[in-house]
């Protein structure tokens, strides 16, 4: 089965706003029930660009725990395709904490509402071999314990929160054959037409009998064949192309300006290494001078001795 690839970001924004298939996809990386899901008023979509190559989807999820208790926090959904961009993630994180809608109402607006942020990256981070990372904060006493008394305070889930990472790149059919496995094979790069990278070759019969991964590819089946979603694929194509370009011509810049940094710096390495070699050379001339001179030697005898110039023997005496 041929469906639009969400890793566009038309595709993906038009994925995320079925409610249901926001709910299918958080539960799967959270590993929580995710009963209920609300897209909240500060959802940033680049698709008018202004010069930016991250999408970002801000959600208020309630999360229904083992024991039945509910809980509300705020997910912080970024995507991109280039590395060159991920410090956007801290600008719009540190967004997000000084937003005042954003804090918990029984607290009066005192601590914030606990967050989790989902990056979706089209790159690879570092050497990293693990598709998915889950990193999850601990609170620690000084012997390096973990506190568990008073735990969860809303003090510290206001100062600090979890993170999901997932490098699509690194997906390749290596989720084990689990639900969140199943959630991400729609984004799996892998499966992409030969001929068309708008379109992932989906084998449906894989989700047999599981209705919201079948909703979520019938979705993907109605973006292939809608002619608007398929021309803004090419213009999210053509946008990339020239962010792409244009980060290459800084890095190229950059690294030539690290290169001649570089080489000046050794030349200053070089230079003081002379200057040390020369102070050297100098003191042990003047001490030779001076011990010529207390042996009794005149400075013409002492300049003919040492190859030197009369005058510069003399103030080397009267130094």
């Amino acid at each position: 089965m041929i469906v639009a690839n969400p890793i566009y970001d038309i595709v993906f924004k038009y994925l995320m706003e079925d409610e249901r298939i926001a709910r299918t996809i958080l539960s799967a990386l959270l590993k929580k029930d995710v009963v209920a899901v609300e897209t909240r008023r500060n959802e940033y979509s680049n698709i008018g660009r202004n010069g930016l190559s991250v999408f970002r989807i801000d959600f208020g999820a309630t999360i229904q725990e083992a024991d039945g208790s509910k809980h509300l926090i705020l997910i912080e959904l970024q995507k991109t395709w280039l590395e060159t961009e991920t410090l956007r993630f801290r600008q719009y994180l540190g967004a997000q904490y000084a937003n005042p809608q954003n804090m918990l109402p029984e607290t009066e607006g005192e601590y914030a509402i606990p967050m989790v942020t989902v990056y979706l990256l089209g790159h690879k981070v570092g050497n990293i071999e693990e598709p998915v990372v889950y990193v999850r904060r601990q609170a620690y006493d000084y012997n390096n314990n973990v506190v568990t008394k008073g735990m969860p305070d809303p003090f510290v889930d206001s100062l600090t929160h979890d993170s999901i990472i997932v490098q699509i790149p690194r997906l390749h059919g290596q989720i084990s054959n689990n639900r969140l496995g199943k959630v991400l094979s729609i984004f799996d790069q892998s499966r992409a037409e030969h001929n068309d990278k708008h379109m992932l070759d989906v084998d449906e019969t894989t989700f047999a009998g599981d209705n919201d991964m079948l909703h979520i590819v019938n979705r993907l089946m109605a973006a292939a064949a809608d002619a608007k979603m398929r021309h803004d694929m090419n213009v999210e194509d053509e946008y990339f192309s020239v962010i792409e370009k244009r980060d290459t011509t800084i890095m190229l810049k950059d690294r030539r300006i690290a290169e001649q940094n570089t080489q000046i710096a050794e030349q200053n390495t070089q230079i003081a290494e002379q200057n040390s070699q020369i102070a050297e050379q100098r003191a042990t001339i003047c001490t030779s001078v001076k011990m010529l001179y207390n042996a009794g030697m005149t400075a013409e005898h002492i300049a003919a001795s040492l190859n030197l110039k009369e005058e510069d023997v003399i103030n080397i005496i009267n130094d």
